[in-house]
């Protein structure tokens, strides 16, 4: 349980295997209080999984423990961002420097498990060059940071960062003009990684227009719905069980919510979120958009599920 001014926040989290999968190559993590001192921090990723990306389940944690680093330290001296033109500097390093800072430092705890665990070969064999250990670690990211005076989320890859405002709006900020094809995605591992790094930029001049809900989830929930709108009306049926119940009960349903959808997706499935409570629960449910669930999902097939007669590909060459 977190705090962020005089409210409290709470995080949700949770992760499950695919099925079919020899390991689970997502991570996740999150830390701090929401204060200035101590700000929240979210972040996932999804480690590509094929052969290619041999390590990639360990590229995953690195990115994560860089991003909670870094960010944390972001957080802290973005203290005082009331101050004249701080505002304007800590956006332009935000958006400038914070992802090159974020994928040296990802690349350097790559290199250095490299250089630390070997494989066993032939003297003859030809040294892998730079770029090609990188790609053994291969991954994607998306991070957060919450503090009293600002919001700001980072993104590389697939997977979604949904964002339900305080009027109750959804947003997918991060989301990219046009959707990957098949499994193709950013990478940490590719080059100049940076360039691809989104960020979405969200000052907060007033406590009571915070976000309600921020979940960050990898790719093998949003792609266990028939359709794009399944998982709107999943974080939005979500929020409104928030909303009515609290954290308790959902957090203890929530693996088996990732369990189900990672059933329908065939992927590693992993959610983190944060939840500013509402002063007093409502009495009536949140309405949601016609079709979506009341409250959070119970029906496997109707929520998560593809629609009757669609195939799921279990078989993936990239495991994003």
């Amino acid at each position: 349980m977190v705090t962020l001014g005089v409210r409290r926040w709470e995080t949700l989290e949770g992760s499950v295997q695919g099925v079919g999968k020899r390991r689970n190559q997502d991570w996740h993590d999150c830390r701090g209080s929401g204060t200035g001192a101590d700000p929240l921090v979210l972040a996932v990723a999804d480690g590509h999984g094929s052969a290619v990306h041999a390590r990639s389940a360990l590229g995953a944690r690195f990115a994560v423990d860089r991003f909670l680093a870094l960010a944390t330290a972001f957080g802290q001296a973005a203290h005082d961002c009331h101050e004249p033109g701080r505002l304007a500097r800590l956006m332009t390093y935000a958006r400038d420097d914070f992802p090159r800072a974020l994928v040296h430092a990802w690349r350097q705890e790559a290199l250095g498990h490299w250089d630390r665990n070997r494989p066993v070969v032939e003297e003859a064999s030809r040294e892998p060059g730079l770029e090609e250990k990188l790609v053994l670690y291969g991954t994607t990211l998306i991070g957060a940071v919450l503090t009293p005076w600002l919001f700001v989320a980072w993104q590389i890859g697939d997977g979604d960062l949904a964002v339900v405002e305080h009027d109750g709006t959804l947003l997918r900020p991060l989301a990219p003009a046009e959707e990957d094809l098949g499994d193709e995605t950013e990478s940490l591992c590719g080059r100049e990684a940076w360039r691809s790094m989104r960020m979405h930029w969200a000052p907060l001049f007033e406590e009571a227009r915070a976000p309600r809900l921020v979940v960050l989830s990898t790719d093998g929930l949003s792609k266990s719905f028939a359709s794009g709108d399944g998982y709107t009306e999943f974080v939005l049926g979500l929020s409104g069980r928030l909303t009515e119940e609290g954290s308790a009960g959902i957090s203890a349903s929530l693996p088996d919510w990732l369990a189900q959808a990672s059933r329908y997706s065939g992927d590693d499935t992993t959610l983190t979120a944060a939840v500013r409570p509402t002063d007093a629960p409502q009495e009536k449910p949140v309405e949601t958009p016609e079709g979506a669930p009341e409250g959070a999902p119970t029906d496997a097939r109707a929520v998560h599920g593809p629609a009757e007669g669609t195939d799921v590909d279990m078989e993936r060459n990239t495991e994003t």
